[in-house]
């Protein structure tokens, strides 16, 4: 009996490929081909390096950018581009079924499934669909949403809700592991702050736990992840840790993590829910975003599993927000517990195989 093929596409940070990493080993489990579209020189590449048995195939895309630049009029050339390089891609692989996580390199690609009358379906993190998945939508069967106030922006016909779909190997992290890679020598029985402002940091966080490391490091052990080419060589002190990205080993970091400060992006956030971490979130202004990120915190926020601080106030109330982390964690760990998180991934799963039929 032949197998069945999947590709996967997404890309242009991390939240964009983690779905995906969460998916494919399950195919390659039920002996699925699994191939994966993304961009040339995006995160998704060195992502999917993890798994050496899924061909990575790059093409051109464009990109969303929120200021004027001569490259805003190159990129719809670059997406046409990207388009027929993905209609000679699906053509040549002859997928069964295309999964999109979304960002601008999923575009051509749901846009070429279409012209091929492959069946794709894509998947939105956020509370509102983001600028390429609404250009996406008009090709794809159905758009799977992780909020249940997602579904009410979306085509009523294909507009699913499932959840958040959290990667199985977070579960499996090894609290002493962890402890040893943040050098974490438990002498003073301090709690571990994790600092996250996503896959490519956050110059605002990152200067603000800097400044406040005196104070922070009397009740904290400090892992940071900066972000890349954001680790500062010059700030060394006991119980502050930094890292650039961590891929190998996050799962042990998790574990031995008792809180958060972290940015507002719907997979990690929905990652630290299943995981019972408390968050202090800090979304992405809407001066520089669509301000999705602080729709993510409000939600989280609202339910109990966070507090939401605005990057507006940072330098404010940085300070008290971090206290009050710290007062309600315990009550935010037992609302956390209620929310289930592996029956999403399930649902996602069944959808897929379903449109592969």
């Amino acid at each position: 009996m032949e197998s069945k093929r999947i590709l996967f596409t997404g890309g242009g940070t991390a939240g964009h490929v983690m779905v995906n990493l969460a998916l494919i080993p399950y195919f390659q489990e039920q002996g699925w081909k699994v191939d994966y579209i993304g961009s040339k020189s995006g995160i998704e590449k060195d992502l999917i390096q993890d798994f050496p048995e899924v061909t990575y195939y790059p093409v051109s895309t464009g990109k969303l950018r929120r200021y004027m630049s001569l490259e805003n009029v190159k990129d719809p050339f670059k997406v046409l581009k990207g388009t027929w390089e993905a209609w000679r891609i699906i053509g040549k692989t002859k997928p069964n079924v295309i999964f999109s996580k979304g960002g601008f390199v999923s575009v051509p690609v749901v846009a070429a499934a279409k012209l091929r009358r492959v069946p794709s379906l894509i998947h939105e993190s956020d509370m509102t669909p983001g600028l390429a998945n609404k250009l996406s939508i008009p090709f794809a069967k159905k758009v799977l949403a992780t909020f249940p106030e997602t579904t009410k922006h979306l085509p009523e016909k294909k507009a699913v809700y499932v959840g958040a779909v959290v990667r199985k190997a977070l579960f499996n992290g090894d609290k002493e592991r962890g402890k040893k890679m943040i050098d974490y020598q438990n002498k003073d029985d301090k709690q571990v702050l994790l600092i996250m402002g996503g896959s490519i940091g956050s110059q605002k966080i990152n200067e603000q736990i800097r400044k406040n490391l005196p104070t922070l490091l009397e009740d904290f052990h400090i892992v940071h992840i900066c972000g890349k080419g954001n680790v500062d060589e010059d700030v060394k002190q006991d119980g502050y840790v930094q890292f650039e990205y961590i891929n190998d080993g996050l799962q042990d970091i998790f574990a031995a993590t008792d809180l958060v400060i972290s940015r507002a992006g719907a997979n990690a956030i929905f990652e630290f829910l299943a995981l019972n971490i408390p968050m202090l979130l800090i979304p992405l202004s809407r001066a520089a975003s669509r301000g999705d990120q602080i729709d993510n915190a409000v939600s989280f926020e609202e339910k109990g599993y966070a507090h939401m601080l605005e990057e507006e106030q940072l330098e404010e109330k940085f300070h008290k927000k971090t206290a009050d982390l710290v007062k309600n964690s315990p009550v935010m760990r037992d609302k956390m517990k209620q929310y289930k998180s592996g029956e999403a991934r399930n649902k996602v799963i069944q959808l897929i195989e379903e449109m592969a039929k």
